[in-house]
């Protein structure tokens, strides 16, 4: 129709609106999808039920998403002068996809903690690329954990 010999696109999106805290929040509702888990006192009542039903739906969402946001930044962000700078990211984002699995098949807080440890390494490393320093702090809601915010 158009008759174009060649057609090329950078990226799927307009550069420079990536950001992992999509993956952090993620990985810090797996964190707290856990402590409820692991909190609740069991009961033999629906509402007991229901609710370890809810939260296990959400940590598995909450994996999948933190799994997912990663690996689009990943896939289409990240370039190859990028991984030169920073031969490590292969093995830290190797080390979400199997921990965002551990944290789906799991109610182990200390595999939800490694993944948003990895998140946050990954995390220091895209806004290293996109020349902005980073600071870490607590997150202003539960569970309360350490995160690399940017500083803006």
């Amino acid at each position: 129709m158009f008759k174009l010999k060649e057609v090329k696109a950078h990226c799927d999106v307009p550069c420079g609106i990536y950001d992992p805290s999509a993956a952090q929040i993620a990985a810090l509702s797996v964190i707290r999808m856990v402590d409820l888990m692991l909190a609740a006192e069991p009961k033999h009542d629906t509402a007991y039920h229901n609710n370890m039903a809810r939260y296990v739906a959400v940590k598995e969402t909450e994996a999948i998403k933190c799994k997912e946001e990663i690996r689009i930044i990943w896939g289409d962000f990240i370039k190859p002068p990028q991984i030169a700078e920073n031969p490590e990211i292969h093995t830290i984002v190797h080390n979400i996809m199997m921990l965002g699995g551990a944290a789906k098949q799991h109610a182990s807080r200390d595999k939800a903690m490694e993944l948003l440890a990895e998140v946050n390494k990954f995390a220091e490393i895209f806004w290293k690329i996109k020349g902005v320093k980073t600071k870490v702090a607590k997150s202003p809601y539960a569970p309360n954990e350490d995160v690399v915010y940017p500083v803006l």
